[in-house]
């Protein structure tokens, strides 16, 4: 009995030890892992404040903004923002009839597109699009063979008009021609290429009049239309804003790039040489995306970001508001999480490494979530970053950090719009003056992201105050860059009056 009892009580006394080192453990791995979400929560907390935009700090980004405006608007290369005279000086008015074709090249695929303008009563009375995706070595051949695939495209459109889309006898087709590339515009239907972005890489066309090299491509494959209008895609979405909404006073694009344009007092441009033109007006390109300011909330995500970017030191507010970068910073500060924190898990997920792997569109179904347990916060970082069994705290943390991303973006951009409102003027309400302001925008990232669009119109009647807020509007122009361009060619017809009936 003793012999036993000897037994029982050593094995007994093995489970205690066994159960102590258990309960050790256990306590050991809730340490490690209360540490771990301290330092998760450490530096959510440090994110959030490095992005913070109080009210001061959005008026002063717009005070910044109006001022680079009139230094911009003075002296050529004299500002952060490129303020380019676009030579645009008539938008459209809802006059315009006829036939007239656009162009659309800005990446990969080009659009070729023709409207028939009904005037006042019909406006917009036919349509009809095609789009044409570009091989890869013609991205990177000769000017010749990247216009000439165009023009060849363009002629196969232009001959599947109908009988109801023919120009009267004398009459040449007229094309707005949108080119979304970096040009030194010479003149409303002339500019020269600075340099090719987004995969092109054309040597023989750089410091070269494009609308010249179009032009030729198109008389060599016996297309019989003239390049009316040279823009870029955010004078087209002004355009197109315009013809529906005479209001519209500037246009701004938020989707995968970032720009605005706006409409400017020809005497307030001392940079301009020559006749002011008899509209008065003349429409800026801002090329605002290159706009800087002290008083930018930059975290050492953006800052790292930039210098690892093919552009570093430019593009700085792009780099903080626009849709090819807001999914990028929610990686960069996952992955700190994952390397300080053990997020998830004491090994990096090696995907969470791969830079741009997390696209803004996922970033926005993220933040979007409004399941229980989120599930497709869960869903979205098994099919990107195949990390599984996330814990829900885990998940509140990344969409707390989407709001984050998201809230500063669409807070400067409110502050941008506003600059260009002082600039012009409209930040104010005169007693008995009833003078609406539009800004027509466009881009997926405002069109597709609602929380981001949501506290971009909250931001800037808050910016506005709300007696002048009841007098400023943002109206989504879906894809009015397209029509947009052919609506300028009809603004700017080599007929004095485009009166064409269709």
């Amino acid at each position: 009995m003793k012999k036993e009892a000897v037994v029982v009580a050593a094995v007994a006394g093995a489970a205690a030890v066994c159960a102590a080192a258990a309960a050790a453990d256990v306590l050991v791995r809730r340490r490690r892992q209360s540490r771990r979400r301290e330092k998760a929560r450490a530096i959510a907390d440090a994110f959030q404040r490095k992005c913070a935009t109080p009210m001061v700090k959005l008026q002063k980004l717009a005070d910044a903004m109006a001022d680079e405006m009139h230094v911009g608007l003075s002296l050529e290369g004299g500002s952060k923002l490129k303020m380019l005279v676009s030579y645009v000086d008539n938008l459209p008015t809802g006059d315009e009839k006829g036939l007239f074709y656009a162009l659309d090249l800005g990446g990969t695929n080009f659009r070729v597109m023709r409207v028939v303008l009904g005037g006042q009563e019909e406006r917009v009375v036919k349509q009809e699009s095609l789009e044409v995706s570009i091989p890869p070595h013609v991205m990177t051949a000769t000017s010749d063979e990247l216009f000439g695939f165009i023009a060849q495209a363009l002629k196969r459109f232009v001959d599947t008009e109908g009988e109801d889309m023919r120009l009267s006898p004398g009459r040449q087709r007229e094309l707005g021609f949108t080119f979304s590339f970096p040009v030194n515009q010479t003149s409303i239907s002339s500019g020269n290429l600075i340099k090719w972005t987004k995969g092109f890489s054309i040597d023989d066309t750089v410091g070269q009049d494009v609308v010249a090299h179009l032009t030729k491509a198109m008389e060599r494959f016996g297309v019989d239309m003239r390049v009316a209008a040279l823009v870029n895609d955010t004078i087209g979405t002004l355009a197109g804003g315009r013809y529906n909404n005479p209001d519209v006073i500037a246009a701004v694009i938020l989707g995968t790039g970032t720009n605005a344009a706006y409409v400017e007092r020809a005497n307030a441009i001392p940079k301009m040489q020559g006749v002011v033109p008899k509209s008065g007006e003349m429409v800026i390109n801002m090329e605002w995306g290159s706009f800087h300011s002290p008083h930018l909330p930059l975290t050492e995500y953006d800052k790292a970001l930039d210098i690892e970017s093919l552009n570093p030191g430019d593009q700085i507010f792009e780099k903080v508001i626009s849709g090819m970068y807001l999914g990028e910073i929610l990686r960069r500060v996952l992955l700190k999480m994952a390397e300080e924190a053990a997020l998830f898990g004491d090994v990096v997920p090696p995907k969470l490494m791969s830079p741009f792997i997390l696209r803004t569109p996922v970033m926005s179904a993220v933040h979007h979530d409004t399941s229980p347990d989120l599930t497709v916060v869960g869903s979205k970082l098994k099919e990107v970053f195949e990390i599984s069994n996330t814990s829900l705290e885990t998940r509140e943390l990344i969409v707390e950090l989407c709001s984050t991303i998201a809230t500063r973006g669409a807070r400067l951009s409110a502050a941008g719009i506003f600059g260009i409102l002082k600039k012009v003027g409209r930040d104010t309400v005169q007693k008995g003056d009833e003078k609406k302001s539009v800004i027509a925008l466009d881009g997926g990232l405002f069109e597709h992201y609602a929380k981001f669009r949501d506290c971009l119109k909250a931001t800037l009647t808050e910016l506005l105050g709300d007696e002048v807020s009841e007098s400023v509007t943002i109206e989504l122009s879906n894809d009015g860059s397209g029509i947009g361009a052919a609506l300028l060619a009809a603004s700017h017809s080599q007929y004095s009056e485009a009166t064409e009936e269709s």
